[in-house]
């Protein structure tokens, strides 16, 4: 994602902000997906007494020249969350989207995805959604950790390379996948 997304994001998030009468904006980044080299910054804004619109975007540019290894994409998925007793603490439940775009060559992807990412290279669109549990912790007053796991639907299509720096298409198509959507570990910065 360009960074005119990243700042489309948080204008959005505080425009709407701005109409709500007790305004709360949490801004956060995914620990465990940062650990998987998937850079990343969420917004979470308070809709209602039990409702928050959680918005994460994640942006990895990464590839070496010196080997074959690749890690590229973008992703966006908000999320609607309907928290337990208020918004930003205790348990909660959410219905995500997520949309993105990759380009993937020399890693291991769990669950069977993509099995020649070692001597080849995919790129191409995921689309899909999920349900998710999670728990947020209050360190302080502006500070908290957030646990989440979900999961759901997605569709990836794809095109696979012969190689990870060569053109030769070999073949093209889509996969269904059923699991995991989202697995997170957040720090989170509450504005109040």
């Amino acid at each position: 994602m360009k960074r005119n997304a990243y700042i489309f994001m948080l204008l959005l998030a505080l425009g709407y902000s701005s109409l709500l009468p007790a305004q709360v904006l949490a801004l956060k980044t995914n620990l465990a997906a940062d650990a998987v080299s998937s850079p990343n910054v969420g917004l979470e804004l308070k809709l209602g007494t039990r409702l928050t619109l959680d918005l994460s975007g994640h942006y990895s540019p990464f590839y070496s020249k010196e080997s074959l290894h690749r890690w590229r994409h973008w992703l966006v998925q908000p999320e609607l969350r309907i928290w337990g007793c208020e918004p930003f603490f205790s348990h909660f439940w959410g219905f995500h989207l997520l949309v993105g775009e990759y380009n993937i060559s020399d890693r291991h992807l769990p669950f069977g995805l993509y099995r020649g990412t070692r001597s080849g290279r995919y790129e191409g669109f995921v689309a899909g959604a999920g349900i998710s549990y999670g728990y947020q912790w209050i360190l302080s007053p502006h500070w908290g950790v957030e646990a989440e796991l979900g999961a759901g639907y997605v569709r990836a299509g794809y095109h696979h390379y012969r190689c990870a720096h060569c053109g030769e298409e070999r073949a093209r198509g889509h996969k269904d996948y059923l699991g995991p959507t989202k697995v997170a570990i957040s720090l989170v910065y509450l504005l109040k």
